[in-house]
Parts: structure tokens; sequence; C-alpha cells
């Protein structure tokens, strides 16, 4: 997984913060945790006269459960790494390889297929993940409590993609 910060919205803005993950799988879940714990930026907003609550621009939760579904699911015959690129008002992730087995466009994401199950059940041994199929709902449920916009998703023929957009 390659992790890259930019100053502005475009891949043509600088680059603040590079890292790449290329360690073993617990380690790099490991990793990826601590990384995402430092990414919500919170502000307090007035929500009646005396109250203030804290808003994040993403909320871990969604993060989270973007990255998890990212490693479960790409395909590790492709040479490519996971994009998890942050700009200064959205996020993206970019996982190798194109929807899989039952999986379409069209069904999305009410339909699972693991590309991968000996990760996906690594992953749900050592607590990272569910298996029952729900991330992509989790995710976009946190976005709304959170009063941001649903996640965008790209289906490629190469990749799948989502985009986050931060919180106005």
């Amino acid at each position: 997984m390659q992790y890259v910060k930019f100053s502005g919205p475009t891949l043509t803005d600088d680059v603040l913060t590079e890292k790449r993950f290329s360690e073993d799988l617990l380690s790099m879940l490991r990793s990826l945790d601590a990384l995402v714990e430092q990414l919500p930026d919170g502000r307090p907003v007035a929500v009646s006269a005396l109250r203030e609550e804290m808003v994040f621009d993403y909320p871990m939760l969604a993060i989270r459960e973007l990255l998890m579904n990212s490693i479960m699911h790409r395909s590790y015959q492709a040479a490519s790494p996971i994009r998890f690129y942050q700009f200064s008002d959205h996020l993206e992730i970019q996982s190798p390889g194109p929807l899989y087995g039952e999986a379409t466009v069209a069904n999305f994401p009410a339909q699972t297929s693991y590309r991968n199950p000996a990760v996906a059940e690594a992953m749900k041994v050592l607590g990272f993940v569910n298996r029952f199929g729900r991330g992509v709902l989790r995710a976009q449920e946190a976005l709304k409590r959170n009063g941001s916009q649903v996640a965008q998703f790209e289906f490629g023929d190469t990749f799948f993609g989502v985009k986050i957009l931060a919180r106005p």
C-alpha cells in the first residue's frame, strides 16, 4: 500500500507526506490503524446556543472500513499497490482488481464475493474485519452521521476506487 498526502486537491499538487506499507499483513494492518487514527481533523461546531460537538473531515470508521475492504478484496496478482491518497478536500482509495465474482456494479454493495478468502479469514480472526459484507454500508452510514456526503465509487476494468469528500 502507498499513502500520499498532497497539499491541494489534485495529483499535481506538492507531496507533503509519503509512506509505503510493504510489511507482512498483520504489521501493515497495525501500521494503517495508527495512520488512520491521525487523519481525522476535528473541529467544534455549535449545535445550540450553549453546546458544541466535535465534527470531523472524515469519520474514522468510514476510512477504516474502506481501507480494510481494499486490502481484503484487492487482486494480489496485480503488481500495483493499493493507493491511499489524501488531498486537501478529499480522500481516494484505489485497489488493484475490479469487482469480483458475483459482485457487479448493479448489485454493489449488496452482493459480496471474496477474491481472497484466506486473507479475509485472517483479517477476521485478527479482529480487523467482521466478514458479514457490511463494511461499505457501515462506512456510508458513518459518513451520513458525520454530515458528510456518501462515498463515491468508481468501477474500473482493472481497479476499484472510492472517493470520500471532506465534510463541508
